[in-house]
């Protein structure tokens, strides 16, 4: 039974698990994000959960196609260093846009959530370009989401949280 463990994809599956349910327990979406002016072309808000199971599941795929295609233990390094440097930035947007309400700070922390997917991609494409290139929805939809936040900033520029 032990044999059939595998460590990789228990870990790549534990990572996007992760980054889904305390995503979305930072996302609670009544009162204040509701209130906001959003943009006519926001998707509804029952697609972003399953889009971002299907982003991370296929980063989590990526994940492990990557790990078992490093042929050194400085691929394996980058592997893991790429996935924990998105993972870290990818859990503090939503901190800052919802619990904070503070859409403007978390427009600040877009760039380094892209530049962490623009760095997984790149460190992972000598690995297994097929790793890299599963990042690519992960890639588009936080661009998507950039201009998003964006265009929330733009239409609430005195949007401040509300204090209790």
């Amino acid at each position: 039974m032990m044999d059939d463990f595998n460590t990789p994809v228990a870990a790549a599956i534990a990572w996007a698990v992760g980054l889904c349910l305390i995503g979305g327990l930072m996302t609670p979406r009544a009162g204040w994000y509701e209130s906001l002016n959003k943009p006519s072309w926001q998707p509804p808000g029952w697609l972003f959960g399953p889009a971002w199971t299907i982003i991370l599941g296929l980063a989590a795929w990526s994940a492990v196609i990557a790990w078992n295609a490093a042929g050194t233990t400085a691929d394996q390094r980058t592997v893991l260093i790429v996935f924990a440097v998105n993972g870290l930035f990818h859990l503090l947007w939503s901190p800052l846009f919802f619990k904070m309400q503070r859409p403007d700070w978390a427009l600040v922390e877009v760039p380094f959530l892209w530049a962490s997917l623009v760095a997984m991609t790149i460190g992972l494409w000598p690995i297994s370009e097929m790793a890299a290139l599963l990042i690519l929805p992960y890639l588009a939809w936080v661009s998507f989401a950039a201009y998003l936040n964006l265009t929330i900033v733009r239409l609430n520029p005195r949007s401040r949280p509300q204090v209790a």
